[in-house]
């Protein structure tokens, strides 16, 4: 039996979703989708694209990008069917990785998908652990995330400042904050429940989650109102060089850092 619960039309009337484009759709094969937001990604999006391919993800879930304008030809139609791609969704309103995300998650829920994973289109995170996030929703887990730093995770590359701010600041206060004892709290390799994004008291879907908000608030918001939290092993891996990432070192970590304190002291909280 399908148990996909509805959304009321008045509920869904007050979703602040942004102006976007479905570029490509064909159409809800599984109860379960991937989620994979980019920007001019180039190859990192084709190899990772690959990788799930060679995992053969797109059997138990349907794998939709949405993108944030890139103008790199990384998204070319006909080569994204061809890796069993689903969905294209392009922004085209204000904002960056939450906006992405609203756009995506806003599809994903209307089209009736159960649960939704996310992961990052820079392929940092190895996609065999799609199938164990997914297993884990159908057990009724309502939040995944996934970990470098539990054992069996593997933390490869990572910057020394990064690894230090997400271990000693990052997720300890999202611990104390939450209630729950969270490792690895910056990645977007994660999972989310229907009923969960479906929340009043969570309410994802407004104009305040534009940049990296969303990540940090779910992570703070879902264990104070009770929603089963987990997280999984999994492998994060940096290639060698120049760090593939969209926050620059002084004002994007203190945009982060004041992110955190935000959604700690529930400023992000649905009225």
């Amino acid at each position: 039996m399908n148990m996909t619960s509805s959304i009321s039309p008045e509920y869904r009337a007050t979703w602040q979703v942004p102006a976007m484009e479905i570029a490509l759709w064909q159409g809800k094969q599984h109860d379960y989708c991937v989620v994979i937001p980019v920007i001019n990604e180039g190859e990192r999006i084709q190899n990772l694209l690959e990788r799930m391919a060679a995992n053969r993800i797109s059997e138990i879930a349907d794998i939709i990008i949405v993108d944030g304008g890139s103008t790199d030809g990384s998204l070319e139609i006909s080569r994204l069917k061809s890796l069993n791609v689903s969905g294209l969704i392009i922004k085209k309103g204000p904002g960056k990785l939450s906006a992405q995300l609203r756009c995506a998650y806003a599809f994903a829920l209307d089209q009736g998908y159960e649960g939704i994973v996310t992961i990052d289109g820079n392929n940092k995170d190895d996609p065999e652990a799609i199938p164990r996030f997914i297993a884990a929703l159908k057990e009724g887990v309502d939040f995944v995330q996934a970990s470098r730093f539990l054992p069996g995770g593997i933390a490869v590359n990572t910057p020394k400042s990064r690894d230090f701010a997400i271990r000693y600041i990052h997720a300890p206060c999202l611990s104390l904050a939450s209630g729950f004892k969270w490792t690895d709290t910056t990645q977007g390799f994660r999972a989310y429940s229907r009923r969960m994004l479906l929340d009043p008291k969570i309410a994802p879907f407004r104009d305040v989650f534009s940049t990296y908000e969303l990540l940090a608030y779910l992570s703070y918001r879902a264990p104070k109102l009770g929603y089963r939290c987990k997280e999984l092993a999994t492998a994060r891996i940096y290639p060698k060089g120049e760090v593939p990432t969209k926050i620059s070192f002084l004002k994007g970590n203190l945009k982060v850092l004041n992110t955190l304190l935000m959604a700690c002291t529930g400023k992000y909280d649905a009225k």
